[in-house]
């Protein structure tokens, strides 16, 4: 049985971010499932993402993109068989750290400035990338046309999401790991995926030229290609 890979969007996207990606998954023979993230904390989000894998059978490639990230360390490692994590210019964070420390860690990060926001009549409020400023902050390296239908269809996270720290036990340090990035990434600097990727002995660790934040829609080739490293460490099929 080939692994199950489990696509784990982040903020400002949803599951269809993963399209391009999941085709050539599926094509190589793949079971692919494409989560749509509550986007509503990281203990919340991590106990959903925990609730999927547990339905699955055999093998389990968890695969995180930005906020996603935090969602797929934070998975308990008890749901499943869980056998390898990717990263996809996503956060891989210390027990007790936030994806708001991690993205403020290095220079470079110029998200605060191109958020909007909901105040939520239940508490608290929701955060978007305003939709004028998305092309460049999220997706500098897309055409005008795909930007701006993503800018429309983004999901808001919720503000102290972005705050909750990580929790006692994240997977990256006892599970293999590899991580991908975008070389001009606006939400997390280069210089942060470096550090988190070095920091848990990632075995590839990929800086793609000239992308951006959004590294697995405009090179979903390279991407699906480092997912694919990890299946076949987690099917066994090499190191």
């Amino acid at each position: 049985m080939k692994s199950t890979i489990v696509l784990a969007h982040g903020a400002f996207a949803e599951s269809s971010s993963w399209d391009d990606v999941v085709t050539i998954l599926q094509r190589r023979g793949h079971r692919v499932v494409s989560v749509a993230v509550p986007l509503r904390g990281v203990a919340t989000d991590s106990r959903y993402l925990s609730d999927v894998v547990a339905t699955l059978d055999g093998p389990v490639v968890l695969v995180g993109h930005s906020y996603g990230g935090a969602v797929i360390s934070n998975t308990d490692r008890t749901a499943g068989d869980i056998r390898a994590l990717v990263y996809v210019a996503a956060f891989a964070g210390e027990v007790g750290e936030s994806c708001a420390e991690l993205s403020g860690k290095f220079p470079g990060s110029t998200l605060g400035t191109t958020l909007t926001f909901v105040d939520l009549a239940t508490g608290g409020r929701d955060l978007y990338i305003d939709q004028d400023k998305y092309h460049h902050q999220f997706c500098a390296d897309v055409s005008d046309r795909k930007a701006a239908q993503m800018a429309t269809s983004q999901r808001p996270i919720a503000e102290s999401a972005l705050a909750e720290p990580f929790g006692p036990d994240p997977l990256w340090k006892t599970i293999p790991s590899w991580f991908i990035w975008g070389e001009i990434d606006y939400n997390i600097p280069a210089q942060a995926h470096a550090f988190m990727a070095d920091r848990a002995g990632a075995h590839t660790a990929i800086e793609v030229p000239g992308a951006s934040h959004v590294v697995g829609v405009t090179h979903p080739e390279r991407t699906a290609d480092t997912i694919l490293a990890a299946a076949r460490v987690a099917d066994g099929v090499s190191a």
